[in-house]
């Protein structure tokens, strides 16, 4: 089929809006000009806002962005701008909580029809050709016929959407700790779903931030509950459909109670995040199921989603190419029956038990997405092999398919790469070699964070959002600041490298003077030097991406605590006590901040360990999962408050801190990691 000339997002580099580069809906991109532009013809903006993986969002626009009739009411009505909602996540924050507030449910595609100046008057989600041209022909009629009703909801919305961007925490508010995060943990227990792990329900989110969380908790107080849901919930996840078992790496979310049929994007920031819980939970728990997922999700994310430049790619689509040459979502992972006894043979009857090519395993229409159940012992009890050799055999039957699978075509890629994101997958990748040991987590890691300080860091100290063959675009946002600064401190704990700690100290400095006012301890999710929007956001709930005020605020207490800066500390506990309200309201949108408050309500030790052997005696300490403490090494004399005056070139010592009060220096790791953990007996 021929083309249709292109639209102005023909200039643009997100991959997402260039698939929409020749619809013929006159797209335009959001910026000043565009804005500009509605007020001059006193058109409303109808703002669509997506990202490149989202199924919905291609949905949408096969059936009515590339329809030319839509398109001409479109044109002649409204003036069309196409937002990358990963590319500009506050334009996405604003709209997003419009739609709620107007529907009470969001989701993307996410349409919003706005006054030339942005501000929002209608939404919705996706909508089929009929429903979509009935509400922009009745939205036309209404900005013609009573431009004065439409302009005053569009105020009272507005106004709605700024009273709840502020934090609530009144004058005297006290700080929450364990007592409370234990209380709002138990309230969560009756929605544990005792057979798959998660919570209840379906579509099922992974939520790696909740089960960091319950994780830490657990480590705390040793909880039995919560230790069975944390390792039921993880093992359901790494055995179930929503794991690539040939590939390696997670898919989004399930779409049913059981982590079986998955939306099939794959996402790096989901990956990113699982790497740390499934590396910490290795540490804590010790199921060696868990450090071969990280190993398997490295595998993946090296292969699929590593940019040549040195960065790593934002997505993976969940929609790619069928036998029949048709776009059908999840067709690159599902497999038929037969095809798998073809390419099988023996082993087939090994494989279909393990990965249940039954009626368990089968999704629809004789495809089969691959779900695991049960261990190598059962298998190997059932078949009188040994647990190697099963092993071997499931290995060489994942090869042998994950060989004609890359013949298929795959899904597309979105080939953007996020500062935030890559600094989530530093943080992932540097705890996966700091408690799993792994020789691809080490390269990958120590590749990541010098390509992240060396290309993608300005001189200025400032980091561009989004970077695409090699250049940078705008001003970075708070959530890049933030992760990043919390990767590079990640990649401190397995280096003992204190110039990374040194540049994480360097991005939240620049944050707190570019992000941050005199009046709100917490910081704005966008810089000083942007343009104003309708409104100016600050992102304090945690979500399947933590909030980038729980981040920096956990940077700012580690930081603080390194660098001896009371004030960091201080202003850490500040936007602690800013969500308190919200955190009493809302627990289960807070998991990042509570951690944080596990670190205020528990004893937290800066672990000093100086001295010549000070990384080897460090090692057995840093290969522990123990989320009190900040383990640093120094093999050199420092100047550093937390090493001055302790390095002796003669001896390596082990220097428990707390709150600038230290205890008598160890010279055994043992001897230290009893005393640390001694808080959870």
């Amino acid at each position: 089929m021929e083309k249709n000339p292109p639209n102005e997002l023909i200039h643009e580099t997100s991959p997402y809006l260039l698939q929409h580069a020749h619809n013929p809906v006159r797209w335009l991109p959001w910026n000043e000009a565009t804005l500009e532009r509605a007020v001059r013809e006193d058109k409303p903006l109808l703002i669509s806002i997506g990202y490149a993986a989202c199924h919905w969002c291609h949905v949408m626009e096969h059936e009515c962005f590339e329809d030319p009739g839509v398109a001409e009411v479109m044109n002649t009505l409204f003036i069309p701008v196409k937002v990358d909602r990963e590319e500009r996540p506050d334009v996405d924050q604003i709209y997003m909580d419009a739609l709620q507030i107007m529907t009470g449910s969001g989701g993307w595609p996410l349409n919003v029809a706005a006054l030339p100046d942005g501000k929002p008057f209608w939404g919705a989600t996706y909508l089929p050709r009929d429903r979509w041209l009935q509400a922009l022909e009745q939205l036309g009629r209404m900005y013609r016929q009573d431009p004065g009703r439409i302009r005053e909801y569009a105020s009272d919305l507005s106004s709605a959407l700024s009273r709840i961007n502020l934090p609530g925490a009144e004058p005297g508010t006290g700080l929450p700790g364990t007592e409370q995060v234990t209380e709002w943990v138990a309230s969560w227990k009756p929605r544990f779903d005792p057979e798959y792990g998660g919570m209840q329900g379906a579509p099922k989110f992974m939520m790696p931030v909740t089960l960091q969380a319950l994780m830490h908790l657990d480590a705390v107080r040793a909880d039995p509950e919560i230790a069975a849901h944390v390792r039921l919930s993880l093992r359901s996840m790494a055995y179930g459909g929503l794991f690539d078992h040939l590939g390696g790496g997670f898919s989004r979310y399930s779409v049913d109670s059981r982590w079986h049929v998955p939306h099939f994007e794959k996402m790096l920031y989901d990956n990113a995040q699982l790497l740390s819980l499934y590396a910490r939970a290795y540490a804590h728990y010790g199921d060696p199921l868990y450090r071969e997922t990280v190993s398997r999700t490295i595998r993946f994310l090296v292969r699929d989603l590593r940019d040549p430049m040195g960065g790593f790619f934002a997505s993976l689509d969940a929609d790619s190419i069928d036998s029949s040459g048709q776009l059908e979502e999840g067709a690159y992972y599902c497999w038929k029956k037969t095809t798998l006894q073809e390419v099988l043979g023996v082993d087939f009857p090994l494989f279909a038990s393990a990965y249940n090519i039954n009626d368990f395993g089968h999704w629809e229409n004789g495809n089969y997405v691959l779900i695991r159940t049960e261990g190598e012992a059962d298998l190997a009890r059932r078949f009188g092999l040994t647990e190697n050799a099963v092993r071997e055999k499931l290995a060489s039957c994942r090869e042998r398919l994950l060989t004609i699978r890359d013949k298929r075509e795959p899904p597309r890629l979105d080939d953007k790469v996020l500062t935030s994101w890559n600094g989530l997958l530093l943080g992932g990748l540097a705890e996966a070699w700091r408690y799993t040991g792994l020789e691809e987590a080490r390269e990958a890691a120590l590749a990541l964070g010098a390509y992240l300080a060396g290309t993608v860091t300005r001189e200025d100290g400032s980091v561009p959002h989004s970077t695409r063959g090699g250049d940078g675009k705008g001003h970075g946002f708070l959530e890049d600041y933030a992760a990043l600064a919390e990767g590079y401190i990640a990649l401190y704990g397995a280096t003992g490298d204190p110039a990374w700690m040194e540049r994480a100290q360097d991005l939240c400095s620049y944050a707190l003077a570019h992000f941050g006012d005199e009046e709100n301890p917490v910081l704005y999710f966008t810089s000083a030097l942007d343009p104003a929007l309708i409104r100016r956001s600050l992102e304090t709930a945690d979500n399947v991406i933590p909030a980038s005020n729980s981040i920096m605020a956990k940077n700012l207490y580690l930081l603080g605590g390194f660098f001896g800066r009371s004030e960091w500390k201080n202003r850490s506990r500040q936007m602690l006590r800013a969500v308190a309200p919200s955190m009493e309201r809302y627990a289960s949108q807070y998991a990042n901040w509570m951690q944080l408050a596990l670190w205020m309500g528990e004893p937290f030790y800066e672990v000093a360990v100086c001295g010549p052997e000070a990384g080897t005696l460090s090692a057995g300490l840093l290969e522990k999962y123990l989320p009190q403490c900040l383990v640093a090494p120094s093999e050199s004399e420092s100047g550093l408050p937390l090493f001055k005056g302790r390095f002796d070139p003669g001896q390596t010592r082990i220097y428990i801190c707390r709150e600038g009060s230290c205890r008598r220096p160890l010279e055994d790791a043992a001897e230290a990691l009893k005393e640390l953990r001694s808080w959870a007996e």
